[in-house]
């Protein structure tokens, strides 16, 4: 039995995506587009079978937003030249109302007005094919093995070869972090991982960079950007820049931070003076009930207060086992066991496996640039032409009984 076709789960919308640069592949590879008009001159409709797969295992991401790619970029042109002659206006008013914010406001409303007329004219313009191409897919979240395919499309390759950079790209970014964060997760053995690694990378990845986290089992994000794909909001409390502005106390930067957000989970950085057994119950005198935990981010270059007559120690620096041990055993001693305890700061898959193999008492890791190494590279081929094989060699066409088909038309 066939399985029911499965419409796209986000709305395009979502997505932000620009349609119209899209369409004239403006951000394709140009050799993709050259094709597309090859194909277009050439009258060649035949129908081919475009399969997508990568080479290691991984938790699949960006299929939706893929799809919505797909539902946006597929078709053509009427007029091409006419099509081309609109769409060098169209970027030459985007680059002109950038620089229009510091103009006159005149400018910039006729500028606006004469944009969205473009964009009406370039609708007009499109022709969507959607109803002529077939699509199957695995579902965001779905853990896949090397040279599974992920993505089958079919249908007139002049249609939407032009979006093959684009789907890839997407796949590629999303897959490698969602599975980095599950790779992460699961090594946190339960515990919640905070996903932090926004400082890292360039600020238009945060929506969809945060969706990915959150398919590979994130607990929250550091910025709203980062959550709003799918609901959430950005998590987080003190930065140092935020004690050294209270003259160095991180007492007064938590209980200020407290009186601003006071429905916010509290959680102190207590290395501030790079004595975190110390700081930390200064903090959790001073706050009491309000703390909720503390977080250790000690740098790898320093040695906390705690750790500097330790002669037993192979590696004293940063945050370690033997750092988050004394602090656990001061809020113990002092009648502080509710206190929860983060850690942060050079945290990976290894260090945070070993954290856990050691069962050292922590309660949430917050990771950054490590969700961001490696590669999960995606590859589309040309499998079948006319339903008949027809590859590169070294490539066919393989089942995979677990893609299901979707629907790309909305009605």
């Amino acid at each position: 039995m066939t399985p029911e076709a499965l419409p796209i789960t986000i709305p395009t919308e979502i997505f932000d995506l620009p349609v119209h640069e899209i369409r004239r592949g403006y951000r394709s590879d140009v050799y993709f587009w050259r094709a597309k008009r090859t194909l277009e001159t050439s009258h060649r409709s035949n129908t081919a079978t475009v399969q997508v797969f990568q080479k290691g295992e991984a938790v699949a991401c960006g299929i939706e937003e893929a799809l919505a790619i797909l539902m946006l970029g597929i078709g053509h042109y009427r007029d091409s030249n006419h099509a081309f002659e609109l769409f060098d206006r169209y970027i030459e008013l985007k680059r002109r109302i950038r620089s229009l914010y510091r103009a006159d406001p005149e400018q910039l409303r006729e500028a606006l007005d004469e944009r969205k007329r473009i964009e009406t004219a370039l609708d007009e313009e499109w022709v969507s094919e959607l109803d002529q191409i077939s699509v199957s897919s695995l579902r965001d979240g779905d853990s896949i093995v090397p040279w599974e395919t992920v993505l089958l499309i079919e249908g007139p390759l002049s249609e939407f070869i032009h979006l093959e950079t684009l789907y890839l790209g997407v796949l590629a970014r999303r897959t490698r972090i969602s599975t980095n964060v599950a790779q992460v997760a699961r090594a946190a053995n339960t515990k919640p991982v905070f996903f932090f690694p926004a400082r890292f990378d360039h600020w238009a990845v945060q929506g969809g960079d945060g969706y990915a986290a959150s398919i590979g089992g994130a607990a929250s994000v550091s910025t709203d950007a980062q959550g709003e794909w799918w609901g959430m909001k950005g998590a987080g409390t003190i930065p140092h820049s935020l004690i050294a502005a209270c003259d160095g106390s991180t007492v007064e930067a938590t209980r200020s931070f407290a009186e601003t957000f006071p429905d916010t989970p509290l959680v102190a950085l207590v290395d501030f003076d790079n004595d975190c057994v110390n700081t930390s119950l200064e903090v959790a005198h001073a706050m009491g009930d309000r703390l909720w935990g503390v977080r250790l981010d000690t740098s790898e270059s320093m040695v906390d207060v705690s750790l500097k007559d330790a002669t037993d120690l192979t590696n004293k620096a940063g945050v370690n086992p033997a750092l988050v041990r004394n602090v656990r055993q001061a809020l113990d001693d002092t009648g502080f066991g509710r206190v929860r305890i983060v850690v942060s700061g050079g945290f990976d898959v290894e260090k945070i496996a070993s954290f856990e193999s050691e069962q050292v008492p922590t309660d949430a890791y917050g990771v950054g640039s490590a969700f961001m190494k490696g590669s999960f590279d995606f590859t589309a081929d040309v499998v079948r032409l006319d339903g008949a094989p027809m590859s590169k060699t070294g490539r066919q066409f393989r089942d995979n009984e677990r893609l299901v088909p979707r629907t790309l038309i909305t009605t």
